[in-house]
């Protein structure tokens, strides 16, 4: 099947200066970055997408959700809003995405910034998506959206924050889910391995140590693959780290794009 042409993607943007894209993960949308994105849009010019298949993005009925198609509606956003290069952070499987990016588009790429990511979907998070999957088609959608609350936040977090859980579970209740559960099909075999070590943006890896989604130790593989990778570490943090941990995040971010900002491009 051909690769579908590039969508126009729903996009949040604000700020002036250099740019910087965030990029959710399965089932997210642009919110995903409130908490930080009105303070990174000062001295940034922000953009938050949704990506096709979510949020107020389209999704065209021929789409594999393939990194490749995900991966071209972002270059066709940066071409719209006359963006050579952006710093480009990446969630989940939107870290996958900015590593798709970065390699197949390295001059579009200043830094990366990958949270709660890694270089490969490995047996523990197929799982998780694959008991996501059969929750949904078995017992239906409270149950699937009780069992994705349970793995994607460190519980001391949720358990303070209800209301969190309930705005979550509000917005996916009013959503098609077909995208997202075609993308998680697709994450299924992203595999980047023997490739990373190619990779020439800067990158900084933010992982939560209690990420039961995203296994913490990938954040050491990539250190050890992608040359000049440096890691921040997040203890009592679940995979939800711009949301668990704004400000950590937001600082993190800020202080990475200001210092590749200041190098000459490689």
């Amino acid at each position: 099947m051909e690769k579908a042409a590039p969508v126009e993607l729903f996009v949040r943007k604000e700020g002036e200066g250099s740019a910087i894209l965030l990029v959710h993960g399965i089932g997210g949308d642009h919110a995903v970055w409130n908490a930080i994105l009105p303070r990174l849009a000062v001295g940034h010019r922000v953009l938050a997408p949704d990506l096709r298949g979510h949020g107020q993005s389209p999704y065209p009925a021929d789409s594999t959700m393939g990194f490749a198609e995900l991966a071209g509606d972002l270059v066709a956003l940066l071409d719209r809003e006359n963006i050579d290069r952006a710093h480009v952070v990446g969630m989940s499987a939107g870290g996958f995405l900015a590593l798709t990016l970065a390699l197949s588009h390295p001059n579009r790429v200043r830094s990366l910034v990958l949270i709660g990511s890694a270089g490969h979907c490995d047996a523990h998070t197929r799982s998780i998506g694959q008991r996501w999957a059969d929750t949904y088609r078995e017992e239906g959608f409270e149950a699937f959206a009780l069992r994705m609350l349970k793995d994607i936040y460190y519980p001391d977090w949720i358990e303070a924050h209800l209301d969190v859980a309930d705005r979550v579970r509000d917005s996916l209740r009013d959503r098609d889910l077909t995208g997202m559960l075609r993308w998680g099909e697709s994450v299924r075999s992203f595999d980047l391995r023997g490739r990373l070590t190619a990779l020439r943006a800067p990158t900084l890896v933010v992982q939560g140590m209690d990420d039961h989604v995203v296994d913490p130790s990938h954040a050491r593989l990539l250190r050890q693959t992608i040359t000049g990778t440096q890691v921040r570490l997040l203890a009592q943090t679940g995979h939800m780290v711009p949301v668990e941990r704004p400000d950590e995040t937001l600082e993190a971010i800020q202080t990475w794009t200001e210092r590749a900002d200041s190098r000459p491009p490689t």
